[in-house]
């Protein structure tokens, strides 16, 4: 971030208003740095210490950030934590250049294990939804809950040019599909095995997970997500109003709705 701490309050203020949240008080996440592996990854701390944590993890050329209303939103139920991953925001890049999914995947355990997570919420956005599924096939013991928003094994192409755009200085963040090709690029054989192994392990993650797609979101269609749904042991999905693939975005007011009646 760019902005000092006082135009950074007013910015949340600002958007939170806008958002139609109404917060008694706006505070500012704590930031932090630490290694995991061979990298430093930055992490931004909402609190509150002692409550059910919740890993946030965003999408596709987005930050940590991206959680900012939803983590603000939500502080006072859990202890929030959001993640710029691997290559994003300040987290350091892959020296290696190895952004597979199953690179991600072992970020998230690690991070996990430094801060002491056990049995925590994940939820993942485009990218990060594909990173947390893949560390909820893995490690299932380690979740509570896992929540997918807009994105799942199977994503359609519709929708990549306009968010191609994005990525060469246009509006929306890259497609699910996008990223998958850009890290197949990288590390073709591990990833494309993962990939395909993902849709068949859905039994694995045994933990409540709820699918949110987009109402308006042209990558992840209606009938995508209520696949996915279906497949796991304990899955739920919603579609969230006046959103479309970035829905924390877009419309993170509801998303908050539908995090907290499912999470409760």
């Amino acid at each position: 971030m760019t902005l000092s701490a006082e135009e950074y309050h007013d910015h949340l203020k600002t958007t939170a208003v806008r958002a139609g949240f109404a917060f008694g008080d706006v505070v500012l996440p704590g930031e932090h740095d630490v290694s995991v592996g061979q990298l430093r990854f930055r992490y931004l701390d909402w609190g509150t210490k002692g409550l059910r944590p919740i890993l946030f993890l965003h999408g596709g050329a987005l930050t940590a950030h991206t959680w900012d209303l939803c983590c603000l939103a939500l502080r006072d139920e859990f202890h929030c934590v959001a993640l710029d991953q691997r290559g994003h925001g300040d987290t350091d890049w892959a020296p290696d250049a190895d952004y597979s999914i199953g690179a991600q995947r072992e970020d998230i355990r690690g991070f996990a294990d430094r801060l002491g997570f056990d049995r925590f919420v994940l939820v993942g956005q485009s990218m990060g939804a594909i990173n947390g599924l893949a560390f909820a096939v893995t490690h299932p013991e380690r979740l509570s809950a896992l929540v997918m928003i807009d994105a799942g094994p199977e994503v359609r192409r519709r929708g990549s040019s306009r968010i191609r755009e994005f990525v060469n200085g246009g509006a929306k963040p890259e497609t699910l599909e996008e990223i998958i090709e850009r890290a197949l690029a990288f590390n073709p054989r591990r990833d494309r095995q993962i990939l395909r192994r993902l849709a068949d392990d859905l039994a694995n993650v045994t933990c409540p997970a709820l699918v949110v797609r987009g109402a308006e979101s042209d990558v992840f269609h209606q009938d995508d997500a209520e696949r996915l749904a279906k497949n796991f042991p304990d899955g739920r999905q919603v579609a969230v109003a006046q959103a479309g693939h970035t829905v924390q975005g877009d419309n993170p007011k509801d998303l908050v709705a539908a995090l907290r009646e499912f999470l409760n």
